[in-house]
């Protein structure tokens, strides 16, 4: 098992941050432009654990080089079923520096958009002590 699914499996953010790039960018499915930092995607990625029910991962698929991967994952949002996909690209130090998430129906994106507009000023709140701390947010 790759240790990114391990990670987000376990539920183990400190994991989930540390194979984060600094550099990262994060592109949402309901965000118009991506958000680039490790800061702000480590603080995407804690809301999102907050908002989904019944998160699992489906599906591993790799390229030979282990450099680009897709992670196909069924969770719930505001009691709708979604299923998505978190596409990740690895530098050449092993760290996650693309991030990006797609989901389907429209109607469990939109409950997500929603679930996620929720939590922004918390992410906001945590992104900005993070980069004043000098840490993603440990």
């Amino acid at each position: 098992m790759h240790p990114f699914r391990k990670a987000v499996e376990d539920r183990d953010m400190a994991a989930v941050e540390a194979l984060l790039a600094e550099e990262v960018v994060f592109t949402s499915p309901v965000a118009f432009s991506p958000y680039p930092g490790k800061p702000i995607t480590a603080a995407i990625l804690r809301a999102v654990m907050r908002v989904f029910e019944d998160f699992r991962y489906v599906r591993e698929i790799a390229d030979e080089g282990g450099r680009d991967h897709a992670f196909v994952f069924e969770a719930t949002v505001a009691g709708k079923r979604l299923s998505g996909c978190d596409f990740l690209h690895f530098d050449e130090e092993g760290k996650i520096d693309d991030f990006t998430v797609m989901v389907r129906p429209l109607s469990a994106a939109t409950a997500l958009a929603e679930a996620m507009g929720a939590q922004f000023e918390r992410i906001k709140t945590e992104a900005a002590a993070a980069i004043e701390n000098g840490s993603a947010g440990l």
